[in-house]
């Protein structure tokens, strides 16, 4: 197996990329901007698991950029995961329009415009599979983080409507809806301890689902049950809520 991980310096990225190469024996490509770092990763994923591994250069926001680098692999990945991402101050990016939109060309753009790459290739070869890291922010519009959630949202919308498209093809797509992660993005957060996991926590979790070819898979198991709770409040309640 050949595997893509784009946003190969994220913790989950990572992660993922070590469970497939312990699992699976898979060849794993990891794809972010900083090289320098990335290299070192993926030569301890190949020491590590004795499998091919390797680093190459990926910028999210340059989409022009995209087809050329997709179609520099060789060979071309099996499988993808898209693990990139970008938070910042909801308060901060409200002020400033450029941190807003940089959650939305990175989180959501950037994801579309690889992804539609894959999906045409995935398409014509009728196998493989995509797993797309969403989060629970796009379940509902809170106060506390609406501008990342949006972006968020957007993306569980694409994975839906991609995974329609690409069923026919024998592609399967997975949206994997995270709480709490314990990652370099999340550090500097007070959350709650009890709702936090580990990113080989959540690798395990996408790890087992993608092989049950799960459709939706929250991270954990009971992010389902707190995000049907959120969502079916009735909004002239919600609005009035500090969440």
């Amino acid at each position: 197996m050949q595997l893509l991980v784009l946003g190969g310096n994220s913790d989950i990225g990572l992660s993922l990329a070590h469970k497939y190469a312990s699992k699976e024996g898979a060849h794993i490509t990891l794809a972010s901007r900083n090289l320098e770092e990335l290299e070192k990763k993926a030569n301890d994923i190949a020491i590590r698991y004795q499998v091919k591994a390797q680093a190459v250069y990926f910028d999210a926001t340059a989409y022009e950029s995209h087809k050329a680098f997709y179609e520099s692999l060789d060979p071309k990945p099996d499988g993808v995961i898209l693990a990139f991402g970008y938070t910042n101050d909801q308060i901060e990016a409200q002020k400033k329009i450029s941190l807003a939109r940089d959650s939305i060309s990175i989180n959501y753009i950037g994801a579309v415009s690889i992804l539609e790459i894959v999906a045409s290739d995935f398409e014509q070869k009728g196998r493989g599979f995509i797993i797309g890291i969403s989060s629970v922010a796009g379940d509902r519009g809170r106060q506390s983080n609406y501008i990342y959630g949006s972006a968020k949202a957007g993306l569980t919308t694409y994975l839906s409507g991609l995974r329609s498209r690409l069923f026919k093809s024998h592609v399967h797509v997975m949206t994997v809806k995270p709480g709490f992660v314990r990652t370099k993005m999340t550090a500097e957060m007070d959350l709650p301890e009890k709702l936090i996991v580990d990113p080989e926590q959540l690798a395990e979790n996408v790890y087992k689902g993608q092989k049950r070819k799960k459709d939706i898979s929250y991270t954990k198991w009971f992010w389902w049950y707190i995000m049907i709770i959120i969502r079916y409040i009735p909004e002239k309640i919600f609005k009035r809520t500090n969440l």
